[in-house]
């Protein structure tokens, strides 16, 4: 409670800030943020990289990347600006949705080591300054699970109401699936147990029965038992189905949610772990965002941004930035100790589902026109740069991302410009083995069967796209992130300060202007493949500077406090503004 406490405290503290931020320029400047706060909420000013812990390095050529594999690359990921790993999903599986089907969530997949392997490797991230979290996902077991496999044996079992089931085929057994086109019902027979279970997404995925406070309970210790091993946090899995209210005569299109659910695993989480923090996979529209984030940030800490993602790719299909402009505002209020997270890609296909059908027809024509690059009949399964095709334009976006209200997290292999294997079935084309080298199997394994086939033809075949190269390349696209995590280190004004889009008067321009303890930034970016100028007016004061941060140079602002900024097709520029 002294935690929750000291939060809302800190809240109130950021409210007033943001409000001194508008008033009049003779108030008195910002108060300096205390070191403890600045450490409590780190999650403001992250880079989160998200690791596949089979499909990255594989120390001992049983074709399966392993916790000793990572090990081995932490000072790469050290080098890249990493500050936070994310784990997906790596306790024993089988494996049927890429290790989303947990059969023990207390243990490590052989395939990927041993839990003394998984320890060493959190020691060595913590010892480099970098934290690790995991994937939490309690929304669901695999039907291998022991619970599962008692729960349908009979009737009296006390695993029975772990998870829901119906005597009855309930009338909305195939509405609601989160795979349509691949997924059939949200409601199949089991013939053992006799009775309908309740899946939201695949069948062999039975979900938790969260109204049981048993599965709660047993969720806390999960919770604990990682907690307890060095974890930093949990991305929790598919949010709103954790928290939904299932019973056989519930509607899955308009489901129930018990929020206080949230509240409860925050408080909980920090009872054990002041710093730790949920990320929540929560793919709501802005005017739902509130009871995840909880109105004074008892809730979710930090939530991918899906809407905003789902408009910046609009925007970079078209060059129109209205939309992205208007999502960025929609999902601006939110409590300021709370962060979103912003991507590019994650594991997942880019979901265009709160696109209209125009605008999700447009961008399909740009990034994804054939049947085989779409899926679920709303997103795309393609990596970023073959599907960004033009290097300027990944550049653009790797800038946007870093530039934007919140903590950046990328995709392992998207830093050097990995490509796709459509061959693969629904999202395993974007999780093929990390290309370090020219060496064997990308550099990724000495074995001879894989458990995913590295991409070994094309223009993104592992020859001519892997880690060594790029290193040594300057102008790589590597040695780009790496640049734009280094300056995204030095501008905590984005992950602090309060913002502002400002008026560019093209809607092919973005403009971004940060403000906190006193100093200021200036954002710009060029969405259009043809050249751009804009004169802006960053500051209220008639006199002052804009230095760039990408090229050094100083320019002056004019006597009405303008600047007009030149852009090259898909350009940008960084400025920290000085009065």
């Amino acid at each position: 409670m002294k935690q929750l406490l000291i939060l809302l405290s800190f809240g109130i503290f950021l409210s007033c800030q943001s409000n001194s931020s508008e008033s009049k320029e003779d108030k008195a400047p910002p108060v300096a943020v205390p070191t403890d706060f600045i450490e409590e909420l780190w999650y403001k000013n992250s880079l989160i990289y998200n690791v596949d812990v089979e499909v990255f390095k594989d120390s001992d050529g049983n074709g399966y990347g392993d916790f000793k594999g990572l090990t081995q690359e932490l000072d790469y990921l050290k080098g890249l600006g990493v500050q936070t790993i994310w784990l997906a999903p790596f306790q024993p599986t089988p494996n049927k949705d890429d290790g989303y089907d947990v059969s023990d969530f207390y243990g490590i997949d052989t395939h990927l080591g041993t839990t003394q392997d998984f320890d060493e490797c959190v020691r060595q991230a913590n010892l480099r300054g970098i934290r690790v979290i995991m994937d939490l996902v309690t929304n669901h077991t695999s039907d291998q699970h022991p619970w599962f496999q008692q729960a349908r044996q009979r009737k009296d079992s006390p695993y029975r109401s772990w998870y829901v089931w119906s005597k009855e085929r309930p009338e909305k057994w195939d509405s609601g699936m989160v795979f349509p086109g691949v997924q059939k019902a949200v409601w199949t027979f089991d013939k053992q147990a006799g009775e309908y279970y309740y899946h939201r997404f695949y069948d062999f995925q039975p979900d938790l029965n969260m109204q049981n406070p048993a599965v709660v309970q047993e969720m806390r210790k999960i919770i604990r038992y990682w907690l307890d091993k060095g974890i930093a946090g949990f991305r929790v899995d598919a949010v709103p189905f954790l928290i939904e209210v299932a019973n056989p005569g519930f509607d899955p299109d308009k489901p129930q949610h018990q929020f206080d659910m949230i509240t409860q695993l925050h408080q909980y989480v920090q009872w054990h772990k002041r710093d730790a923090i949920l990320l929540g996979e929560a793919n709501v529209d802005p005017k739902e965002q509130e009871p995840y984030f909880g109105k004074q940030g008892e809730g979710i800490h930090t939530m991918f941004n899906f809407f905003a993602n789902q408009h910046l790719f609009y925007a970079l299909a078209t060059s129109d930035t209205k939309s992205l402009k208007k999502a960025l505002i929609d999902t601006k209020n939110i409590p300021a100790t709370s962060q979103w997270a912003h991507f590019l890609r994650n594991h997942d296909e880019i979901d265009l589902g709160r696109l209209s059908d125009e605008e999700r027809k447009k961008v399909y024509a740009k990034f994804g026109p054939d049947a085989n690059m779409q899926l679920y009949d709303r997103g795309i399964r393609r990596r970023l740069a073959p599907m960004l095709a033009d290097p300027r334009l990944v550049e653009l976006a790797y800038s946007v991302l870093f530039s934007l209200p919140g903590m950046p997290v990328i995709r392992y292999g998207e830093e050097i410009g990995m490509g796709d294997d459509l061959r693969l079935n629904e999202r395993l084309s974007i999780r093929t083995p990390m290309q370090w080298s020219t060496g064997t199997n990308a550099g990724f394994s000495e074995g001879t069967k894989l458990v995913r086939p590295v991409i070994s033809d094309g223009p993104y075949r592992y020859s001519r796209v892997n880690v060594a190269a790029q290193r040594a390349d300057s102008a790589s696209l590597l040695n780009r992130v790496t640049r734009f995590a280094r300056l995204r280190r030095e501008c905590p004004e984005i992950g602090w300060g309060t913002w502002e889009l400002l008026d560019t008067g093209s809607e092919n321009v973005l403009a971004i202007r940060y403000d906190w303890q006193g100093r200021s930034l200036l954002m710009v970016h060029n969405f259009s493949a043809a050249p751009k100028s804009c004169t802006l007016k960053p500051s209220q004061k008639t006199k002052g500077s804009a230095r760039n941060l990408l090229s050094k140079k100083v320019e002056q602002l004019d006597q009405q406090g303008n600047i007009t900024i030149p852009l090259a097709g898909y350009g940008y520029s960084w400025y920290r503004l000085t009065n």
